[in-house]
């Protein structure tokens, strides 16, 4: 990390500034997994076009794993963009990285997050005529 922009006072402050702002893995929150932030990360790198020392919203908060996965997926010079830059579902079942989606793909289907995606009653239990059957879940 001791190349420019990363060795100067300027990115120091902004790294701390986004950490203590966002101390938490913001990809591993979205999965609902508790998990320190010990990198930030630039959303648009810096060999991409990205600005050196964007505001906070320009960063991102991340664990080691994540940050690996992210940038071999993305910024590393070689990366194809063909894999998922954040892996993983948030607790709607939506990707964490929406990319290549179809849009549209989940118009019509209600996704709040307040209960089960189907009836889960009727998908684990089996009733036979004329018996009642226990609930599991």
């Amino acid at each position: 990390m001791a190349s420019w922009p990363y060795s100067t006072s300027q990115w120091q402050g902004l790294r701390a500034a986004k950490l203590s702002a966002s101390p938490l893995c913001e990809p591993c929150l979205r999965r609902e997994v508790v998990e320190a932030a010990t990198v930030v990360d630039h959303v648009v790198a810096i060999a991409k076009g990205g600005d050196p020392f964007p505001p906070l919203s320009g960063l991102m908060s991340m664990c080691t794993e994540c940050h690996n996965i992210k940038t071999n997926a993305k910024d590393h010079p070689n990366a194809t963009g063909f894999r998922r830059a954040l892996k993983g579902f948030d607790v709607d079942g939506n990707p964490i990285d929406g990319e290549g989606w179809e849009p549209g793909a989940f118009e019509g289907r209600a996704i709040d997050g307040q209960g089960p995606a189907r009836k889960t009653n009727e998908d684990l239990v089996l009733i036979l005529p004329d018996q009642e059957g226990d609930l599991w879940v």
